[in-house]
This record gives structure tokens, sequence and C-alpha cells, in this order.
């Protein structure tokens, strides 16, 4: 595929939240990614306004039910386009994230999942325009979504997921946000770390939760979290493991701790030949020996 994968800051015009959020004297990764987010933001923002960008949300074509994609019998997969993160650095040069992203959906991937956070992730807005033309399934725009405004965008842009990061809102905010992404016709891909944070997602009508084995204000990872986590969950809710999936050994663990889907970047863009790979996750989540498919 001509060579597509190979394994491997500006002003905001006026202060931002960023500008706020580097004034906090201990400042945790989260906190540090999401400063660099709302100013990229900001930029963005002057050239297209909060009212304009909600108009063009609203004039797209409407989003596909990725809920029900991920519901499916089985343990779905959503394949990441992930050139980079904070805690490995560079992890893949993609020159065409749109080939990579059609080899996914090619290989058995029920929904895609796109980096636009830029600085630590290397992804963008571009990159999510590029995979959103290629592919024709439920794509979810991996950011750090803290405001209307990036849902708006999402939207705009043809997601049909937005991620919302407990461990980044509010209460009161996280509803809310949750909310608005419901009423544009977007499913809300929830993510948690702890048991507060689950039961919080919970309490604002989530139904969707990621489980993400790793703690984003350290980078430390927690390969026991999900199994812990996934019990206090409602049964009707869509339970996605985050992080730590390579092969399908990772894959029937997650799902015999009750997962219906796994969320896999690191461990396809960094594999010899990640449409293999792909292919692979996809076929073991969905055979009759998988232990979520039989439980």
């Amino acid at each position: 595929m001509r060579g597509w994968i190979r394994p491997k800051n500006p002003i905001s015009p006026a202060p931002s939240r960023g500008d706020k959020l580097r004034g906090v004297t201990h400042m945790t990764v989260l906190d540090q990614i999401i400063a660099g987010v709302l100013d990229d933001q900001a930029e963005r923002e002057a050239k297209i306004p909060y009212k304009e960008i909600k108009a063009m949300s609203l004039d797209a074509p409407p989003a596909l039910d990725a809920h029900a994609a991920l519901a499916a019998p089985g343990v779905s997969l959503i394949a990441e386009v992930k050139r980079a993160s904070p805690s490995k650095g560079d992890l893949a040069e993609i020159a065409d994230p749109e080939v990579l992203a059609k080899a996914y959906e090619d290989n058995g991937a029920t929904a895609i999942s796109c980096l636009t956070e830029q600085r630590r992730f290397k992804g963008s807005l571009e990159d999510f325009d590029a995979v959103r033309r290629a592919v024709n399934i439920p794509l979810l725009r991996k950011d750090f979504t803290v405001n209307p405004y990036q849902i708006h965008e999402a939207r705009a842009h043809g997601a049909d997921i937005v991620l919302l990061i407990v461990a980044a809102l509010e209460q009161q905010r996280l509803e809310s946000l949750l909310d608005r992404t419901e009423s544009l016709g977007m499913t809300a891909l929830v993510e948690v770390h702890t048991a507060e944070e689950a039961e919080r997602a919970v309490a604002a009508g989530a139904k969707v939760i990621g489980v993400n084995a790793r703690n984003l204000k350290t980078l430390d990872v927690d390969p026991q979290v999900f199994s812990k986590i996934a019990p206090l969950l409602p049964d009707d809710v869509v339970k996605i493991a985050e992080s730590g999936v390579k092969n399908k050994n990772d894959l029937n663990a997650y799902a015999a701790a009750g997962a219906d889907a796994v969320l896999v970047g690191e461990g396809l863009v960094t594999a010899g030949n990640p449409a293999q790979a792909c292919r692979d996750l996809a076929a073991a989540g969905k055979h009759p020996a998988c232990p979520q498919k039989n439980s």
C-alpha cells in the first residue's frame, strides 16, 4: 500500500482556559494536554466562530448509529489512527491516514478512532477529514472534549462518536456535554479510570463507557482496571476496554471480564502489518470461542 505506515505552539488571540490552567501550581499530564487543546481551539475559533461552527454541525449529514454497531454480538473492534502518545512519543509515521483507516474497515473494524489532538498525539482535523472521506463506518473524534464548541466542531467534520473524559470534567459539565452530543445524533464515549468516575458516568446517563487502563493524570497503567470497574456498570451499558490490547489473548481477557468492544491504537500502528493485525483482532472478537460472545 505504497508505504502508508512506518513504525517509528502558537499564542491564542485572547486569554484562554489554557492560560488559566498553566497558572495552576501542580499540573497533571491531563491538565497540560487540555491547556494546549484549548489554545489550539482558540486559534480555530478565531477563524470559525461558535455560531458558524454550530450552524455547520446542524447542516452536516446525520451521524451513523455507533451505539448499535458497538452493541452487536461479540467483541467489536475500534481501530485507531494514532501517530504518537504522551507516554511513548512517536509510534508510527502514517503517510496516508485514509489508507490506514480504509484498511481497518476492510479488515473487520466496527468503528474507527482518529486522533485530532495536535501536541502530544500529533493528530489533526486534516487527518480526521481524510479518514471520514475514506470510511463508511462510525468514526470517533479522539480528543479532549471540554466545551460545546468542540462537540459542534466534531459533528461539522462528520464525527459519529465524541470522547468525554470524566477526569477532565465537573459533573454538571459532563452531563451538559453528554446531552449536547446526543442531541446532535452522536454517541458519547464516556471514559473512566476509577470506580468513582464510573459512578459519575452512570449518573450522567452514559450509554457507552470506556474504561482506560491508563491514568491520564500520571500516565501509569493498571491492566486490572477494567476487570475491577466493569462489574460496577449496568448491564445495558456498552463497555469498552481501552489500552493494553496487542493480540487476541489480550482481547479475550477483556472479553472474559465483560468487554463489549476494545479500542486499539498502538497495538495496530506498531504491528508489522496493521491490516493483518486488525483482521486477527476483529476475527477473534466475533469467534464462537470468544468468552463474551458465549456469556
